[in-house]
């Protein structure tokens, strides 16, 4: 069993949702002060029961059901059992699945940051989302249209049908068309795959306008814009709004590949890391 510190709750898991590369991620492998703390439990998705409540926590009780994200240096839901700080767990709606519900803590608030706190996106705005097809574009293109923006989504074609049927006006195939030559002067962008696109992005952002990438820092600033590169937070308050609106069926998480718990090791090896969206464990 995980031990336990003060504000946290240990949390019986159902579901746990992953990013393959955070096997690459050092926080996965060593401390804050650089130590080694192998073993290592991976993923930081996280939904399931409360189990218990320590000392000095607040806002939860035994058996509410939650969801959140587990420290960047402490990570540890793909377990029966984690401990997690309480600030950074909500609790679920009672019409989420524990399934759905592990798929959007970290792909929907790194979406909310890019897009809002970063981005400053606002009604009336147009946005490009790339990688719409993926865990966290499915989710900001659904938060971009409900913000009232035009929304521009891009990656491989396979993906167009799903950023379409999720909300985006367009859509720009990036293994056949150019998207210099296909996307005028935007708002905002909004990176999720880095590389020569985000280099090539800059040069769509209007002025007063926004780069923003999860992916690497931009080597281009836009001309009169702000270029910015982020790594998500976790929010409780961000988590309420996200399991507020996906508990009306107005934001969707896309699951792609689940797992049951004693495939993790196939699972981070990427057999079925080609199907679109959120990979989980079931628990």
């Amino acid at each position: 069993m995980p031990q336990m510190a003060t504000g946290d709750v240990l949390v019986r898991v159902r579901a746990a949702g992953f990013v393959p590369d955070e096997l690459d991620w050092p926080g996965t492998w060593v401390d804050r002060a650089g130590r080694d703390r192998t073993p290592s439990i991976p993923a930081h998705d996280v939904a399931g029961e409360v189990a218990e409540v320590r000392y000095g926590t607040t806002g939860f009780a035994v058996g509410d059901r939650v969801f959140g994200l587990t420290d960047w240096h402490g990570d540890g839901a793909a377990a029966e059992y984690v401990a997690v700080e309480a600030r950074n767990l909500a609790l679920m709606p009672p019409s989420l699945s524990f399934t759905d519900a592990a798929a959007l803590p970290l792909s929907g608030l790194t979406a909310w940051q890019g897009l809002f706190v970063h981005g400053g996106l606002e009604a009336g705005q147009t946005v490009v989302v790339h990688g719409a097809g993926g865990g966290t574009g499915v989710l900001a293109v659904q938060l971009a249209r409900q913000a009232g923006a035009r929304v521009i989504g891009t990656g491989r074609g396979r993906a167009a049908d799903l950023a379409l049927k999720m909300g985006a006006h367009e859509f720009v195939d990036l293994e056949t068309q150019s998207f210099a030559d296909a996307v005028g002067a935007v708002d905002l962008v909004f990176d999720t795959i880095g590389g020569e696109l985000l280099e090539q992005s800059a040069g769509a952002v209007r002025a007063g306008g926004a780069l923003v990438s999860i992916t690497a820092p931009p080597p281009v600033s836009p001309v009169g814009g702000r270029a910015v590169f982020f790594i998500v937070e976790p929010d409780r308050g961000q988590l309420a709004e996200l399991a507020g609106r996906a508990g009306t069926g107005e934001l969707r998480a896309h699951v792609g590949a689940v797992h049951p718990l004693d495939e993790t090791r196939e699972a981070f090896q990427g057999k079925k890391r080609s199907i679109p969206g959120k990979a989980v464990l079931e628990i």
